[in-house]
């Protein structure tokens, strides 16, 4: 059975409605040595989707950018709010050959574009089961816990 949570900052929940988001593309995950890539372009498109889905307005980049350049970059287009993804650890095993699950930790900042301020944050993190019948990748672990974390911070409360 997989496991996976988020760990949200205590501020006010409840951003509003109709505001617009710019997505960053967070840097490709990486276990020790061993780059995945790809990783964070499924990320930023989990965190896309999972807004588009609660009808906002939402565009995400197409190239890595640090905190500075995505800013700017959703200051440019005219966005409320900048989601900075950043993956902190990327780790897919073949579970269903050595037993050693994927796991996954993914930090994830909803900046207010006007101040710079951050007004939500999270970490979502997560690890597959250890009966699996193959398949399974570390991405598959984000998308309930991004949708909750975003039900959230959008309505006030997870659902």
């Amino acid at each position: 059975m997989d496991s996976t949570h988020f760990v949200k900052d205590g501020k006010p929940t409840g951003l509003p409605a109709h505001s617009s988001y710019y997505v960053a593309l967070p840097e490709d995950g990486q276990y020790g040595a061993k780059p995945y890539p790809g990783s964070g372009k499924m990320t930023s498109s989990i965190i896309k989707s999972t807004l588009q889905k609660n009808s906002q307005k939402v565009t995400s980049s197409n190239r890595v950018e640090d905190f500075d350049q995505a800013l700017n970059s959703a200051r440019i287009g005219g966005y409320s709010y900048l989601v900075f993804p950043t993956i902190l650890h990327w780790e897919d095993r073949a579970t269903e050959w050595n037993f050693m699950r994927d796991k996954v930790e993914v930090k994830i900042d909803i900046v207010d574009v006007f101040s710079g301020e951050a007004e939500s944050s999270t970490v979502i993190d997560g690890k597959s089961g250890i009966a699996t019948l193959g398949g399974d990748h570390p991405q598959d672990l984000l998308p309930d816990p991004i949708n909750e974390y975003f039900r959230s911070a959008l309505y006030g409360t997870a659902q």
